[in-house]
């Protein structure tokens, strides 16, 4: 189970209540959030549902709790329920979720974690003549259009230069009226053209949009100390991984669960971010999940292949699958923001 899949067994219990009668005046939200556990919490995921829905209903949020987790428990994949602080609701999941986590992201390829969750909103923005505001916004309409939406972006006048960027946009001249949203950003105040498209953007894009752009000092530098480096070697190493295991004669198959936790919960977690990403209007919050999914699989990848004498088996096969996933996922991010993902660095 998915946390978006959780999500949506949530929505399905509190539509059941409200229809029941259990949570007289209650509206069913268009969406439940679900998270990973805060302090004093427990098991993989969390929601803050019944806190939200206690004031319709006019009841207490543990007894709000109390009628969600009546219709939870028993659910697929979920192994237990339980209520903590004032009406959380704490979710363990059924051993094997990993297995079915890993199916999905293979399955979905870098389109794992789009969604319908803006389907049918149609947003449009102006920008000015900047090349920061250029990028962050048309990468907003990227991440919202990967949630269902349909985005139209104008700006003042276009820049020739921005085309090496991979910025397109859909119209120019004054704005139309009524005047459409922008996305706030601080201008930059060095000439990022000399970077390349992808160092380029990553530089405007990883700090959040009322923050300065990253300094081009370091970005061009293939270590450790350069996140973009890093999230891309990543994925070069899981494509890697995959050929060197074909010498061995390992296909990737997740047989067993494996002990990978940080790199299950980045994957995991990896539609929530994207959604919240597009909500929010931060291409940050993705470019900082990369990072967190990068270091994981760096973290994960001497477990991979056999080593010495050691014979190929389903354990390596089940982590030959699941750095196959995260290599997925770094690239779907990375197509997110415009930014190439290599196979080889």
């Amino acid at each position: 189970m998915t946390p978006a899949d959780l999500s949506l067994t949530v929505l399905h219990a509190v539509r059941r209540a409200v229809g029941e009668g259990a949570l007289p005046g209650v509206g069913v939200p268009e969406r439940v959030k679900v998270e990973r556990p805060r302090a004093g919490g427990r098991g993989d995921y969390a929601t803050s549902a019944a806190l939200q829905l206690a004031g319709p209903a006019a009841l207490p949020a543990r007894r709000v709790a109390e009628i969600l987790r009546d219709r939870l428990a028993g659910a697929p994949g979920i192994a237990a329920v339980e209520i903590t602080g004032p009406g959380f609701l704490n979710f363990t999941l059924r051993a094997g979720t990993s297995r079915a986590l890993v199916a999905a992201v293979l399955a979905q390829g870098r389109r794992y974690g789009h969604g319908d969750a803006l389907a049918g909103q149609v947003l449009q923005y102006h920008h000015r003549r900047e090349v920061r505001a250029a990028v962050v916004t048309q990468a907003v309409a990227r991440l919202q259009a990967a949630q269902g939406a349909r985005v139209r972006v104008s700006c003042d006048a276009a820049d020739p230069a921005w085309a090496a960027l991979g910025v397109r946009v859909d119209a120019e001249g004054t704005p139309p009226v009524p005047l459409p949203e922008a996305v706030r950003t601080l201008p930059v105040t060095h000439d990022v053209h000399a970077l390349g498209r992808d160092a380029a953007r990553w530089a405007l894009l990883r700090p959040a949009a009322h923050d300065r752009a990253l300094d081009p000092g370091g970005l061009l530098v293939q270590s450790e100390a350069n996140p973009l480096f890093t999230v891309r070697y990543a994925h070069a190493r899981a494509r890697a991984l995959l050929r060197n295991a074909a010498q061995f004669g390992i296909t990737p198959a997740y047989d067993e669960d494996v002990d990978a936790g940080p790199l299950l919960t980045a994957l995991g977690d990896h539609p929530a971010v994207l959604e919240a990403a597009a909500r929010h209007r931060a291409p940050d919050r993705v470019a900082r999940h990369l990072e967190a999914t990068a270091d994981a699989l760096l973290g994960f990848q001497h477990t991979v292949l056999p080593l010495g004498d050691e014979k190929p088996s389903a354990a390596h096969r089940s982590r030959l699958a699941l750095a196959e996933a995260a290599g997925t996922v770094l690239a779907g991010g990375l197509d997110l923001l415009g930014i190439s993902a290599p196979d080889h660095l």
